[in-house]
């Protein structure tokens, strides 16, 4: 009995009919991305993990430097190969959200606001907390 081939490396390259629309999609959330790295409360890695995903299928190049670059190459590696994120960006996310979460019940209009904010942030905590953390390199 001979094995079976191996399943392709990346995803099938999809239809130049919407190459262009995964080519945008991964431009636009890696700018999002880095913008959310100066202004609180946008975030920086899911907009980076989708910046990956769509550039995988629209743009070679994009999802290859993604991969090579020094910041955002590990934590995107560590997620598609084992869903993980690192126990210092859980950290760091829980410590933003906190802040953020500070912000909105000093400012908000009406306290019902904050605390629905604040209550989406704690889910996403949660979620991200129960994600596996890399093995270590």
């Amino acid at each position: 009995m001979t094995p079976s081939p191996l399943p392709p490396a990346g995803p099938e390259p999809p239809s130049s009919r919407w190459r262009w629309a995964w080519w945008l999609l991964a431009y636009a959330s890696l700018a999002l991305g880095v913008i959310g790295i100066v202004v609180p409360g946008l975030p920086t890695v899911p907009f980076v993990l989708l910046s990956a995903f769509a550039a995988a299928r629209g743009s070679q190049r994009l999802h290859r430097w993604l991969l090579e670059h020094r910041r955002f190459g590990p934590m995107i590696r560590d997620w598609q190969a084992y869903g993980a994120v690192s126990r210092r960006a859980k950290r760091l996310a829980t410590a933003t959200m906190a802040a953020c979460a500070a912000v909105m019940f000093l400012t908000a209009p009406r306290p019902w606001m904050a605390a629905l904010g604040t209550a989406i942030m704690a889910l996403v905590a949660l979620w991200l907390w129960a994600r596996p953390e890399p093995p270590p390199r």
